[in-house]
């Protein structure tokens, strides 16, 4: 077997996930091409694994051990997704990035600005409450102000 044929597919398909990672902004889509160059790896230790005839066959074990190392990640990287979409409704990453925590006193997008200053913790700017802020965190705000 030519050892240019699975290498010159690892590349491309490395190519194509260094792509998605910097050319996609939805974090599903990043994850995707992350699992992608992770894949173009696997090919090229079980490519480089044959080519060698290594009697161990060390390529073809690490690459087991990197499929379930992957899987793992995917699934915590879905999970830490699907909490941020629930949070923020928004998967996109350059949104995700501009937002701040507005709980809890810390520091706001409105007041980095320099836009509005809120009015309080489980507030937005303008003194409306957060959606995604329950009732009890919205009293608790309120009680804290007045006090």
């Amino acid at each position: 077997m030519h050892l240019a044929y699975p290498a010159v597919l690892a590349v491309l398909l490395f190519s194509v996930g260094v792509y998605g990672v910097l050319a996609r902004r939805n974090v599903i889509l990043v994850l995707m091409s992350v699992e992608l160059m992770l894949n173009a790896v696997n090919l090229n230790l079980v490519a480089f694994d044959v080519w060698l005839r290594d009697t161990l066959h060390t390529g073809q074990a690490l690459t087991l051990f990197v499929i379930a190392v992957a899987a793992a990640e995917i699934g915590i990287g879905l999970a830490i997704v699907l909490m941020v979409y629930r949070d923020r409704g928004t998967s996109d990453v350059d949104r995700l990035r501009d937002l701040r925590e507005d709980r809890a006193g810390a520091v706001t997008e409105a007041a980095v600005t320099g836009a509005a200053v809120a009015a309080g913790p489980g507030t937005a700017s303008g003194g409306t409450p957060h959606p995604h802020t329950s009732e009890r965190e919205q009293g608790n705000s309120a009680g804290r102000q007045t006090a």
